[in-house]
């Protein structure tokens, strides 16, 4: 039965990269087009939202269900963080934040055929393991605040074992939130992880489709804090979002 389950898991896995390399291969021109000029990544983000991701959210039988647990104010700038633990974690970031936002990725994610010459050139990549590139992230992440955009992050830092809940987070989003006086807005993603998690990385055999839920909550405000009251921000939206996501039935 094991083997079935797998072998059903591993067509499912195929569709999905068959809907998003499609999908991708549809949108290339227009987002080429938008990638000549900085100021154009609204176009990518405006595609990936409207476009891209409902087509592999709806394609591979998820419905999204996203619930603002408070009104932002879209004309302010955000830091948004969420959990993560499945593909799906980037479509519903798309489909949840109104207005464009720019990743900060991993840079092993800039060789994946495609995709990658969108990727290195619309988001902020970060090699953890260089100290040079975790400085220049600071450098081009206050490019694009000053452009006017929100940036993005999955603050955990990688994508966890299955049998953590929520891994402790790095400090990036955290630094950058204090150092420019933005808000930080968590997200909570409890159904991604048991919906689409990443089977064949961890064998973890389990999927299904259905309803993903997204929840955006109020914002922890930075104005004032300087980088001494860090730890004590990170430690606060950890906090909340551990609550939360056990409130919302996430495991």
């Amino acid at each position: 039965m094991l083997y079935i389950r797998i072998f059903l898991l591993a067509l499912w896995n195929a569709w999905f990269y068959s809907l998003a390399f499609v999908s991708l291969v549809v949108c290339f021109p227009l987002l080429l087009v938008c990638l000549l000029r900085e100021k154009w990544y609204k176009g990518i983000y405006y595609l990936a939202r409207y476009f891209w991701s409902p087509i592999i959210l709806l394609g591979m039988g998820f419905v999204p269900v996203v619930r603002h647990k408070t009104k932002l104010d879209y004309s302010k700038q955000y830091v948004f963080v969420a959990n993560h633990l499945s593909m799906l974690d980037i479509m519903m970031i798309f489909v949840t934040v109104r207005k464009p936002a720019v990743f900060i990725g991993k840079s092993e994610l800039d060789r994946l055929p495609l995709f990658a010459t969108i990727y290195k050139r619309a988001a902020i990549l970060v090699n953890r393991d260089s100290a040079s590139s975790r400085k220049s992230v600071y450098y081009q992440a206050k490019r694009k605040i000053d452009l006017g955009f929100n940036i993005m992050l999955y603050p955990e830092g990688l994508v966890p074992e299955p049998e953590v809940f929520l891994a402790p987070f790095k400090n990036g989003a955290f630094s950058l939130a204090i150092e420019h006086q933005i808000p930080i807005v968590p997200i909570t993603l409890p159904d991604c992880k048991k919906r689409f998690p990443f089977q064949f990385s961890y064998k973890y055999w389990v999927g299904s489709p259905g309803k993903v839920r997204a929840h955006v909550h109020q914002p922890f405000e930075t104005t004032g804090l300087t980088k001494e009251d860090q730890p004590m921000l990170m430690e606060k939206v950890h906090a909340f979002m551990e609550e939360k996501l056990r409130d919302e039935g996430y495991a």
